[in-house]
C-alpha cells in the first residue's frame, strides 16, 4: 500500500485547539492528491500492523523522536481517483505543543484551510468531525 496519504494534526490537551500540518500547500502528506481526485469517504478501521509504517516515515522526515506521532486507529478515508482509491490516514502529534519551529510546513486551523482543493477540504471535515467526537 505505497500510494497512501496521512493527515497530521495537533490537538492541545487543555484548550482543544486543533491544527493541521500543511506542507507544500497540502495537508495530504507527502505527495498531495492527484489533479482529478474525487470524493472522500470514511472507510474501515486500520490494521495494527501498519500503524508504524504510516507514521515512522513522517517522524524520520521531520527529525522527530519515535512516538511523536500516533495513528488514529479508527479513522481511515478513501479518496477516489481514476485508478484506485487512495487510503488516507490521520495521525496526531503527541506533544503538548505542536513542533512548529522544528519541522517544515505550517500548522493551520480548519478555517485557514479554505484555499485547499475541495477534496482536501472534505478530508479535513471528516478528520475534524472524528477529532471532535
Amino acid at each position: 500500500m505505497s500510494d497512501r496519504r496521512v493527515i497530521l494534526y495537533h490537538k492541545h490537551p487543555s484548550s482543544a485547539r486543533t491544527l493541521f500540518l500543511r506542507v507544500n500547500g497540502t495537508v495530504c502528506l507527502f505527495d498531495g492528491l492527484p489533479e482529478h481526485a474525487g470524493g472522500a469517504e470514511s472507510s474501515e478501521e486500520i490494521d495494527s500492523e501498519i500503524d508504524r509504517s504510516i507514521v515512522s516515515p513522517a517522524e524520520r522526515r521531520f527529525g522527530l523522536p519515535e512516538g511523536s506521532l500516533e495513528i488514529e486507529r479508527e479513522f481511515l478515508a478513501a479518496i477516489e481517483t481514476e485508478k484506485t482509491p487512495i487510503p488516507t490516514y490521520l495521525a496526531r502529534f503527541t506533544g503538548i505543543d505542536p513542533p512548529a519551529g522544528s519541522i517544515e510546513g505550517e500548522f493551520i486551523s480548519i478555517t485557514q484551510a479554505r484555499t485547499l482543493p475541495a477534496t482536501e477540504l472534505r478530508l479535513l471535515q471528516l478528520a475534524y468531525d472524528f477529532i471532535m467526537e
